[in-house]
């Protein structure tokens, strides 16, 4: 058990805790390198998920902090420093002397709307910049928005909720934490993308607003969740240009809500007293058609989740939403990887109706950060799409976003998510990874082959 007075990693001095939840402790603390207060998280995780879960827990978490550590906004929490120590992991973070929004609200229940106004408009800001990034929040919740003591407002946490299994789709295909605010794709099962934070985000709002999540309160955390994969929003009671933006990012269908970016201008439109920029048009059919295509794939999926939630139990309150999940994360076989190109991707054959172009963002020793760009090259749009590759020697994926993948011996598939399966002619998509390496090089440019499905 860490106690205060302690020295972790030869530099921070732990002090007081600050705060304590599923994820572990929170401490204030001072690094004596540089002589600055700190906080300081150290992970845990539920003894009910086993030692072995919670290693990989761990180890999740490190490779999404050091992702996430890139991230530079002034409206949001950022990442100093992620260390391994007895005790540990430990995530080093910025300390800000604040409230968290859910903790404001257990005071005055609901908040004015310009309150609300003035309080998105900085929140879209930083999630419009990790999205940017590639990095989704996936656990955008009243208490990870921070208000500190001069008025400044934070997101806290980002990428770090679905390391520690709050809130989120885990490896092992059911759902662990409150899901008063995930978005319907997630609860259903699906991977949580970059509409799923502008849906939560909806959410966090709407219950500042309304005094109650879109979907209500309920204390059975299975019945809510099934509410929400399945059943429309509560609608909003109050009426003008903040319930509109808030009833846009609630939209059930992903690709109908606005872009971070969009929710934003939004935000900053509504506190400006500016007319509301009308909806963009958007493809609408790219999940439905999903549905229809892999229908076998997702009962088997569905029936290992189950078979894994019935024999763990409710964690936090879990369920899985019959009719499918996704692959989130797939295991590496030990066989022999085939010869891979270290020059840049080739374009894809024209018949083959798309192209991808894949181009290494960051690396660190012993990893990398890949993003792959899709490209619809017919004239007609296309509603599905998928690149593989090979991976090369010593290399594994630790985690994507934007899609789902598989691994078979050293191939690995990427197939597009629910909300980026349609493009039309010309039209691009991202997906994004992270590589982890047991010879520390990502030099290998591997020749991608894209299809249309």
């Amino acid at each position: 058990m860490t106690d205060a007075g302690e020295l972790i990693a030869g530099r921070y001095r732990l002090s007081m805790r600050i705060g304590q939840g599923s994820m572990g402790v929170v401490w204030r603390a001072r690094d004596e390198r540089l002589d600055r207060v700190v906080a300081v998280k150290q992970l845990d995780y539920d003894a009910a998920i086993g030692p072995a879960a919670g290693e990989q827990a761990s180890q999740r978490a490190l490779r999404e902090a050091r992702l996430t550590a890139r991230l530079r906004h002034p409206h949001a929490i950022t990442v100093h420093d992620v260390v391994e120590a007895p005790g540990g992991p430990y995530l080093v973070m910025e300390y800000l002397p604040s409230r968290s929004l859910a903790e404001i609200l257990l005071d005055r229940e609901t908040l004015p709307a310009e309150e609300v106004a003035r309080l998105g408009a900085p929140i879209a800001s930083a999630l419009a910049a990790a999205h940017a990034e590639g990095v989704v929040h996936r656990d955008v919740t009243p208490a990870n928005v921070l208000l500190g003591e001069s008025g400044v407002a934070k997101i806290a946490d980002f990428g770090i909720s679905r390391a520690t299994g709050e809130g989120t789709v885990t490896g092992g295909g059911f759902i662990a934490g409150t899901p008063a605010y995930l978005a319907p794709e997630v609860a259903g099962g699906h991977e949580a993308g970059f509409p799923a934070d502008v849906f939560s985000l909806g959410a966090t709002l709407y219950r500042a607003l309304e005094g109650a999540p879109p979907f209500g309160n309920d204390d059975n955390a299975i019945t809510l969740l099934l509410r929400v994969a399945k059943e429309e929003t509560v609608p909003p009671r109050h009426s003008g240009p903040l319930a509109e933006v808030l009833t846009r990012m609630l939209q059930r269908d992903p690709e109908a809500r606005p872009s971070m970016a969009e929710v934003q201008e939004l935000f900053e439109a509504v506190d400006g007293g500016r007319p509301l920029p009308p909806p963009r048009p958007r493809p609408r059919a790219g999940t439905r058609l999903l549905r229809v295509r892999r229908p076998r794939r997702r009962l088997v999926l569905a029936g290992v989740a189950g078979a894994v939630l019935l024999a763990l139990g409710v964690l936090i309150g879990t369920v899985l939403v019959p009719g499918g999940t996704t692959t989130v994360a797939a295991p590496v076989s030990s066989a022999p990887p085939a010869p891979t190109s270290s020059s840049p991707a080739p374009t894809t054959p024209a018949d083959l109706g798309c192209a991808a172009r894949y181009e290494v963002t960051n690396s660190w020793p012993g990893g990398y950060q890949v993003q792959v760009t899709v490209r619809n090259d017919r004239a007609a749009d296309l509603s599905g799409w998928s690149v593989r590759w090979q991976l090369p020697a010593g290399h594994r994926i630790s985690g994507l976003w934007n899609g789902s993948f598989t691994v078979d011996g050293s191939t690995v598939t990427v197939e597009n998510a629910a909300w980026n399966a349609k493009l039309r002619a010309e039209a691009t998509t991202t997906f994004g990874l992270i590589a982890l390496t047991q010879n520390g090089s990502d030099d290998a440019r591997p020749a991608l082959t894209c299809r249309t499905l």
